[in-house]
């Protein structure tokens, strides 16, 4: 890695479009920055599936001749899609070149939202096959997390959050459609922000996993999150406002049976408690209930997601990587014998509702993980069941909220023993997402994590900031 890197890598969205919009720099001169950093950096992470030099450079251009930026809240800032979510000219690879659907003729809504608050989208960042595991890799290249490159950025969304930690972009879009943007958040240091259900427009795959995934945002900050989360809600960003006492369910207890969290995971909620309740909060022992059916139900919808999506695509399952083979013919299975229900969905989500309101608690607080990352390694190639057990035994508490269909994020809170990040999850009812950034506020501002991976270079004042 080089010693230096460009002025304005490092930056945030908010202080790039600040920047750009008062005349300081360009969107040509930041794109530019970028595209020379993800040219010495990216070979080493490997978060990129694409990088759009030549488009992203004609992008920013088109931001530097409008003659009013003041309506953009997002000028000049470059991000990352993940890729999963069409861009006007790129195929959608979904994972692989075996998954790969044709070249999109128009940009998905979120991406039209993005660039139309002035982003510029620098590159199509790499998922597993389909989206379906925690770890992000595929026969052309293995992603790496930026804080140890041994180690896995998470997944599904693993090159997003790799490109955000390690300076890449300054924030990026991904999906979780049972974890994907949280699990790779925790991993890397980073705010991760699913939105709840119908906040953002979804039109992912056959049917979004049946309306568990979310579009989100990776973010080093809350403020860039709460940024790009507006934008992509199509709704006028607004300033974060510190919550007035809250009341904060605390629970370790695993949704998956058997699995516990480790001590560092452990150690992270103690300190999270205690930021909470130095702020003013209060802050409750209280676990949810998760039914043992429950994780039966989320494996089916598992499974017949990627069963739905390779049939919606076309795809020949008999070119897809074996685990993801396994992973369709288990969902075949389960749609055949109608386990995977709405009614189900319906009712879980309204137990996770009540369990606000029977409690009076305001937010729910779990680990994020309950194991350090992984390693690194070409998992596509190893069996279904040992891609199925890790990502379980790693990240098991993300996945309840989507079934739920609740807003989710995760935000840093240390560092392990091993040198890796720590975070932890908020969950909030229906409707929480400007809270939950809020209290995720309170975490920065008490407890400041770094920015990026501490094993890169460090990156300095950006030119033309205060």
């Amino acid at each position: 890695m080089p010693e230096t890197v460009p002025s304005w890598v490092g930056a945030t969205a908010r202080q790039i479009a600040r920047a750009v919009r008062r005349g300081d720099t360009t969107a040509t001169r930041v794109v530019a920055d970028h595209l020379d950093h993800i040219a010495a950096a990216d070979p080493v992470v490997s978060a990129f599936r694409t990088i759009r030099a030549g488009a992203a450079i004609v992008e920013a251009e088109e931001v530097d001749v409008l003659e009013d930026l003041s309506s953009l809240p997002l000028a000049g800032v470059p991000v990352a899609i993940k890729e999963n979510t069409a861009i006007a000219g790129a195929p959608i690879w979904n994972g692989s070149a075996a998954a790969r659907a044709p070249v999109a003729a128009e940009d998905h809504e979120v991406v039209r939202r993005l660039r139309g608050a002035g982003a510029v989208a620098v590159g199509i960042t790499r998922m597993p096959e389909l989206a379906l595991f925690a770890m992000t890799d595929d026969e052309t290249a293995v992603t790496r997390n930026p804080w140890r490159t041994d180690r896995t950025p998470g997944g599904s969304s693993g090159g997003a959050a790799a490109a955000v930690a390690s300076g890449m972009v300054p924030v990026a879009h991904g999906t979780d459609g049972l974890g994907s943007v949280r699990i790779p958040a925790a991993c890397c240091g980073l705010v991760g922000l699913k939105p709840g259900r119908d906040v953002v427009p979804r039109e992912l795959g056959a049917d979004g996993w049946f309306g568990l995934s979310e579009h989100g945002v990776f973010a080093t900050s809350v403020s860039d999150a709460a940024l790009v989360f507006a934008v992509l809600a199509g709704r006028r960003p607004e300033k974060l406002v510190e919550p007035a006492r809250l009341r904060f369910a605390v629970s370790t207890r695993s949704p998956v049976a058997g699995i516990r969290p480790d001590a560092p995971n452990r150690d992270a909620i103690t300190t999270a408690s205690k930021l909470l309740v130095n702020a003013g909060h209060d802050v409750a022992g209280i676990d949810p209930v998760y039914p043992m059916s429950l994780g039966l139900k989320g494996m089916a919808h598992w499974f017949a997601a990627a069963a739905s999506d390779a049939d919606f695509d076309a795809l020949d399952r008999g070119t897809l990587q074996p685990r993801t083979r396994r992973h369709a013919a288990l969902g075949d299975w389960v749609t055949r014998r109608g386990y995977v229900r709405q009614d189900d969905r319906d009712a879980w989500r309204q137990r996770s509702v009540d369990f606000f309101t029977d409690h009076g608690v305001d937010v729910l607080i779990t680990p994020a993980l309950a194991a350090a990352p992984p390693a690194a390694e070409r998992w596509s190639a190893r069996s279904w069941r040992a891609n199925a057990m890790t990502s379980l035994r790693y990240a098991p508490y993300a996945a309840p909220w989507n079934l739920a269909g609740l807003p989710a994020l995760v935000v840093p809170v240390g560092i392990r023993p091993d040198g890796l990040p720590l975070g932890v999850q908020l969950v909030g009812p229906p409707g929480s997402e400007m809270l939950l950034l809020a209290v995720a506020g309170q975490f920065e501002i008490a407890a400041p994590w770094p920015r990026h991976a501490t094993s890169w270079p460090r990156v300095g004042d950006p030119a033309g900031t205060p």
